[in-house]
Order: structure tokens, then sequence, then C-alpha cells
């Protein structure tokens, strides 16, 4: 069965921080300044390094003073919310939307589907959400009758270059496109390792998904391939329990 989109839960808003590119800005600012009054002669370049730096940073508390701080979220349950991320209308930036439901940080695709998120990378601007449940003793994936994983072309997410995705249970049609469908397929490794036990002997293959292909979706459907599963950065003589299973998903920084 398909899970419906569920009531999040909103977390109370936490203290405001000022995000690290205003840091940065700031202080190229001030460095400026320092130069301009330097050739002005208001600062005279016999003053030692130690009294400029003093300059500096006076003169970069009292630009961030008048920075308006923009809201980190509040934890949800033990894992931080970095910005831009927002869990409410209230804190990070409401268009890198992400859900506070009882304790557990989660992803929502355009479908209206939630998946757990496992891990978030902020200086790398990705994170990591669990790939669907594949039913026990069926070879279905759990948002199957969605289509799969599909993102709003609008929004600001979109699916990494790091993914090996499997797919299960497909239909020969699969065979005419260059997906890797033969017995050294990672899909038989996973299958033999117990974890896809009710997708083993059906027809299966992987792909990396690259640039070329859409990165706003992961597709299944009846009569196509109705399981998947994606490992992040897979290497091939990666043992099945080194496998990092999940869906990397990376964010366009704020403009």
């Amino acid at each position: 069965m398909c899970a419906g989109p569920r009531v999040h839960d909103i977390a109370p808003r936490d203290t405001a921080l000022v995000p690290e590119f205003l840091i940065v800005f700031v202080s190229n600012i001030s460095h400026i300044a320092v130069r301009l009054l330097a050739s002005s002669g208001i600062l005279s370049s016999a003053l030692n390094s130690r009294v400029k730096m003093m300059f500096v940073i006076v003169f970069s508390l009292t630009l961030l003073s008048h920075v308006p701080a923009l809201d980190v979220c509040p934890r949800c349950g033990t894992k931080e919310v970095p910005y831009p991320l927002s869990t409410s209308d209230n804190c990070g930036n409401p268009r890198y939307r992400i859900y506070c439901n009882s304790g557990a940080l989660e992803f929502l695709s355009a479908q209206g589907f939630y998946y757990r998120i496992l891990s978030i990378n902020p200086s790398a601007r990705k994170l990591v959400i669990s790939p669907p449940l594949i039913a026990k003793n069926t070879c279905c994936s759990s948002d199957l009758s969605l289509g799969g994983l599909r993102l709003d072309e609008n929004s600001l997410f979109n699916i990494s270059t790091r993914n090996t995705v499997m797919l299960f249970n497909c239909s020969d049609n699969i065979l005419l496109s260059p997906l890797n469908c033969s017995s050294t397929s990672f899909c038989r490794q996973y299958e033999e390792a117990g974890e896809g036990s009710g997708c083993k002997g059906t027809l299966c293959c992987h792909f990396l998904k690259d640039s070329a292909m859409t990165s706003h979706r992961i597709r299944v459907r009846a009569g196509g391939c109705t399981a998947y599963t994606s490992v992040v950065d897979i290497k091939p003589d990666d043992p099945i329990d080194r496998w990092s299973y999940g869906i990397e998903l990376q964010w366009l920084p704020p403009f």
C-alpha cells in the first residue's frame, strides 16, 4: 500500500543565526573599506597589521548588527535542520521545505509521498532520502501507485548524479534500453543477498543516474518496472554490506 500525505508536525521557532554567506560578504566589504581608507590617507600605511585587523573586526561587527538575521529551524528529533532548509514558514527559507513528522525529517515528493531523510550535508548542499520499501513477498515499491519518485520541476531540489538505481520486475521492453540488465548487474547482487527476495528471478537492471537523464524523476509503473532501490556513490568492487542505500538529492543555493 502506498502511504499518502500525512499532517506534518511543525517544531517551535529556534534562535536566529546569521548564515555563513552573509559573514563572508561582510568580511569582504570590511577589507575593501580598509583599502579605500588607507588609499585616501585616513588610515596610514604605517599602522601595523594588528591595528588594521582590529578595524576590520569592529567594522564587521557594526555591519552585522544591522543585518537582519535569518532563522535556522530547530532540531527535528536528533537531527539538525541547517539553513536554508525549512520546516515551517517561520524559519529557514520556505522554498526549501522539508517536514518534521513525529521527530523524523522527511521530504515530500510532488505526488505527496513522504521519504525519510537519512542525512544532510549543508556544505555540499545535499541530502539523502530513504528509497521506498519493497513490500515483503512482493516486487512492488511502496510508491508504485504514484509512479515512483517525482520532484516538482520548479523546485530547487533535483536528483544528483551519484545514485545507482536498480529496477526490478521489468518488462522485456527494458532490454531495448542502454541499462545494464546482464547477470553482472548490481541488481542481481541485491537479490542474491536476500534484500530483494521478493524480486528474485525477475528481469532487473541498473543504471547510474547521469546528467543526460531527467533529474527530477525515478519512474516505476505496472507494465514497466514495478520496484526500485538506489545506492549512493557505489564502487564496482564494493561488497553489498558496504552499500549506502539512499537517493541523494541536491539543492540550488539561495539567490
